[in-house]
């Protein structure tokens, strides 16, 4: 899948991309095709840099509630000739996980995509899954059939349909299915469970990787055979080194660290790091300086994981540099910094905005520091990161830190974040909301009567109402 182009943030296409709240309020003001048109393309065009873990389903299914929205987009999407030549989730999951929510707030339109798709869609595991957790048992039932013909009854066949049953992530069909009046079916169904647990006992039984009595040379040739397959193995060479390591090798670990092949250095570089070794920071500086880039990846990587006023130390003198390493000191320094580190974190922080942009992956540490620290110079920077991340999960961290450190968040951006996609992001908004505005008073009675709100944003919400703090005219 390719990376998702990202409109500009000042834009209703840009918004909802974002999954920002002020993309629902902006959509809800905007002509209604113009924003049907900005919603479709974000159902059909998946935003998300990592859709495995961020949310948009939810936002985009109470915006086409909002707005009446059909259907027929999503169709086409589904049913499109790309759904047999790119058959990966990828690319109709974020659909299906919306059809689920409308299906769930009652479009029965949206149920009846669902069901097609599960018999005829290229995806459609994930749609029975959708299905497994809105559909009644007689819709479910009514799939058994043109679902098990998807599997020819040869062995081959057989064998894929134990693996269907094995990986499904909602067991609820199969486990209907094996009960199923029909003899074929449920003789069927049930074989395949059986040869699925079966397969996950026969692979426990086969373990990989290292034995008891291992040597140390043992371990770092484990770790080297690893890299010369394309396998970095030197995380969990150094627990296993760990494990069979004695005073007597320590000499022999540290001339790897120094001047060892590339994967047995990683693993000892890690394994000394690990153990708070006192040579250590000397010969992950050395290594992240001089070595190779793998080598210096794993030093920087091993640095991070250090604890202890030695580590923190050796992070303040490190921080002002460029490069891996001064980053990596900052990201310590956020994490685990004190007052007297403010400064330094701030600097990072600042650095890596304008370096890197607001989706580097290090300022997901440095921005939760900036809150945890109370860094107040570094609202305008949070702000900016807020509005401009594509990132829903960095963005919220954006809004936590902002109301550790900007005394106007309650009346500005967590209005905004009652509306946003992301349920942790709601859950700040509902402690923090300013309610003198009247949109915050509707939002939040919203929120705490939707059957498809997280408890835990309904939990704070109800807090509020419950303190009074609420209006409740």
């Amino acid at each position: 899948m390719f990376d998702p182009v990202i409109a500009p943030s000042g834009t209703l296409l840009g918004l909802l991309q974002r999954g920002r709240g002020d993309g629902t309020l902006h959509a809800l003001t905007a002509p209604r095709a113009e924003a049907l048109a900005a919603l479709e393309q974000c159902v059909r065009h998946d935003p998300r840099h990592d859709w495995r873990v961020e949310n948009r389903s939810l936002y985009y299914a109470r915006l086409y509630l909002d707005l009446a929205g059909d259907l027929d987009a999503i169709e086409a999407h589904l049913f499109a000739p790309e759904d047999t030549l790119d058959p990966d989730e990828s690319r109709t999951g974020l659909s299906l996980s919306v059809l689920g929510h409308l299906a769930s707030y009652g479009r029965r339109d949206a149920l009846a995509l669902l069901r097609r798709y599960a018999v005829s869609g290229a995806n459609w595991a994930w749609a029975l899954d959708e299905l497994a957790l809105r559909d009644d048992d007689a819709g479910l039932r009514a799939l058994a059939e043109p679902v098990l013909a998807r599997f020819p009854a040869d062995p081959q066949g057989e064998a894929e349909l134990a693996a269907a049953v094995r990986d499904a992530f909602e067991p609820r069909p199969w486990r209907l299915w094996a009960e199923d009046p029909r003899p074929a079916i449920a003789a069927r169904v049930r074989a395949a469970q059986e040869a699925g647990s079966f397969d996950r006992w026969q692979r426990q039984l086969r373990p990989g990787g290292p034995r008891p009595g291992w040597s140390v040379q043992a371990v770092f040739d484990w770790a080297q055979q690893g890299l010369e397959r394309g396998t970095a193995r030197h995380v969990p060479a150094a627990r296993c080194l760990a494990a069979v390591a004695g005073p007597g090798d320590r000499g022999t670990i540290l001339r790897v660290a120094r001047e060892g092949a590339e994967a047995a250095r990683c693993t000892a570089l890690r394994y000394l790091a690990d153990s708070g070794d006192p040579d250590a920071l000397d010969l992950i500086e050395a290594a992240a300086t001089t070595g190779p880039a793998p080598v210096a990846e794993a030093a920087v990587e091993a640095f991070e994981r250090m604890r202890g006023d030695a580590a923190l130390d050796r992070a303040r003198g490190w921080a002002p540099r460029p490069g891996a390493l001064g980053a990596a000191a900052g990201r310590m320094l956020a994490c685990r910094g004190g007052a007297r580190d403010r400064d330094l974190v701030l600097a990072a922080l600042r650095r890596t905005v304008r370096g890197e942009g607001p989706d580097a992956p290090a300022l997901w540490t440095l921005v939760e520091g900036a809150g945890r620290l109370g860094i107040t110079c570094a609202a305008p920077v949070l702000r900016h990161i807020y509005r401009e991340t594509a990132s829903s999960h960095l963005r919220g961290r954006a809004a936590r830190a902002l109301a550790a450190t900007d005394p106007s968040f309650r009346a500005g951006f967590a209005v905004e974040c009652l509306w946003d996609c992301e349920e942790t992001t709601r859950e700040l908004a509902a402690r923090y909301a300013e309610t003198g505005d009247s949109r915050v008073v509707e939002r939040l009675r919203r929120l705490a009567a939707d059957p498809a709100e997280e408890a835990e944003v309904q939990t704070a919400v109800r807090s509020r109402i419950g303190s009074g703090d609420t209006p409740t005219a």
